[in-house]
C-alpha cells in the first residue's frame, strides 16, 4: 500500500508542474516523512488524485529516478530510495577553484555541518557555462545552495557576476541561497552571506603593518593577469589606495619575473603561491636577508607561511567555513563580512 504523499501544488506559481512534484517529494524525503522504502503513488494514481496529466507526473517521476530518489520496481510500483538525502540537510556546494585556501573553507565548513548533513561539492573553473549548468541540474535537489561566486571575462578578468550568473541564482529560492567569499549586493531577497571585502581588506590590513612599512621606500604588488583563475581587482585598487593615500612609491608587477632587479629598501606583496617561491628563491641566491634587504608579505595564510616566517594578509579561511556551516545549520540570513588579519612575521 503506497503512503500518503502530499504534494504541494501552487496553481498560481509559475514554476513547471512537474518540478513543484520534484521539489515537493525531496523535501519530504529529506525532512524524513517518507521513510527508505516507502511505497509512493503510481503514476496515474498521484495524475489522478492532483488533476495533473499523466505526462507531467512521468516527468517528475523521471527526474526522480535520475536523482535516485525514488526507484521503480517492476510489476509492484515506486518507492523512496535508500539515499544520502533523507534526513539531513542536503548542501550543494559550488567553488570556482580547487585551491589549498578554497579547499580550507570547504573542509571546516563539512566538519562544522558534520553529521547532520550532506554536503556536495562542485568545481566550476570560473566558468559562467559551467556554473549554470550546474545550477539548472541541481535546482530543487537541495535544502542549501553555498556559492563562491568568481567568473572571468573574454580577457581572462575577473568578474563578480554576468548576467547569466545572476539569472542563474535568482532561480534559487532566497532562504536556500548562501553566498561565500564574494557577493553582490544587487541580489535581492532575505539570504545569508560570508564575505571578503577585497578592496578595504587589503588597505586596512596594510594600515595594521604600517610601523614596518615605513622603513621602506616602494611597495610592489606582484598581481598576476590572465590567469585560467583570476583575482578580484578590487585587490589592485585596495592596494593603490593605500600608497596614494600614504604616499608611498609604488608598482604592479604580472610576476616575479626571472633575475629580478632588487633593490634596498623595497617590499614585495605577492598573491600567487609560485611568485613567492620565486622571491624567496632569487632573494637567497643573492644572499639578501627578508625583513632587512627586502621585504615580503604574502596573499593567504598558510602553515608552509608561518612555518618559512613570511608575513601575511589573510582572511581567516577556517572561520569562514565554520561561519558558513553555523549559518546553515540556524536558518541565519545575515551578512556577515569575514575576519581579515595582517600578521606579522620576520619577512619585513
Amino acid at each position: 500500500m503506497s503512503q500518503n504523499v502530499q504534494i504541494n501544488i501552487n496553481e498560481e506559481s509559475r514554476i513547471p508542474k512537474y518540478k513543484q512534484i520534484v521539489d515537493s517529494i525531496i523535501d519530504d524525503v529529506a525532512k524524513g516523512k517518507l521513510k527508505v522504502g516507502a511505497k509512493i503513488p503510481s503514476i496515474n494514481e498521484l495524475s489522478e488524485a492532483a488533476y495533473l496529466s499523466r505526462d507531467t507526473v512521468e516527468k517528475a517521476y523521471k527526474i526522480l529516478k535520475e536523482r535516485k530518489v525514488i526507484i521503480s520496481v517492476k510489476g509492484k510500483g515506486y518507492y523512496t530510495a535508500k539515499t544520502e538525502l533523507i534526513s539531513k540537510i542536503n548542501v550543494f556546494f559550488l567553488i570556482n577553484k580547487p585551491s589549498s585556501y578554497k579547499m580550507i573553507i570547504f573542509n571546516h565548513f563539512v566538519n562544522t555541518l558534520g553529521v547532520n548533513a550532506h554536503v556536495n561539492l562542485s568545481i566550476y573553473h570560473c566558468e559562467e557555462s559551467l556554473f549554470v549548468n550546474a545550477i539548472e541540474k541541481n535546482i530543487g535537489a537541495y535544502n542549501y545552495y553555498v556559492i563562491m561566486p568568481h567568473f572571468k571575462d573574454n580577457d581572462l578578468n575577473h568578474v563578480s557576476f554576468t548576467p547569466e550568473v545572476l539569472k542563474a541564482i535568482e532561480t534559487i529560492p532566497k532562504d536556500q541561497l548562501l553566498m561565500v567569499d564574494n557577493t553582490k549586493p544587487e541580489i535581492k531577497g532575505n539570504y545569508g552571506a560570508i564575505y571578503q571585502d577585497f578592496k578595504e581588506d587589503i588597505y586596512n590590513a596594510l594600515i595594521e603593518g604600517m610601523e614596518k612599512l615605513k622603513k621602506y621606500e616602494k611597495l610592489i604588488l606582484v598581481y598576476p593577469e590572465k590567469l585560467t583563475h583570476p583575482y578580484p581587482r578590487r585587490i589592485l585598487h585596495g592596494f593603490k589606495q593605500f600608497c596614494m593615500k600614504y604616499d608611498f612609491e609604488y608598482e604592479i608587477l604580472n610576476e616575479i619575473y626571472d633575475d629580478m632587479e632588487f633593490e634596498g629598501r623595497d617590499v614585495y606583496i605577492t598573491i600567487e603561491e609560485m611568485d613567492l617561491v620565486n622571491l624567496v628563491r632569487q632573494i637567497r641566491s643573492r644572499n639578501l636577508v627578508m625583513g632587512k634587504d627586502i621585504g615580503v608579505i604574502s596573499y593567504n595564510e598558510t602553515p608552509l607561511k608561518e612555518l618559512l616566517g613570511i608575513t601575511v594578509i589573510s582572511t581567516d579561511f577556517k572561520a569562514m567555513g565554520e561561519t558558513a556551516a553555523y549559518m546553515v545549520l540556524k536558518n541565519k540570513k545575515e551578512k556577515v563580512k569575514n575576519v581579515f588579519k595582517y600578521i606579522e612575521r620576520n619577512s619585513v
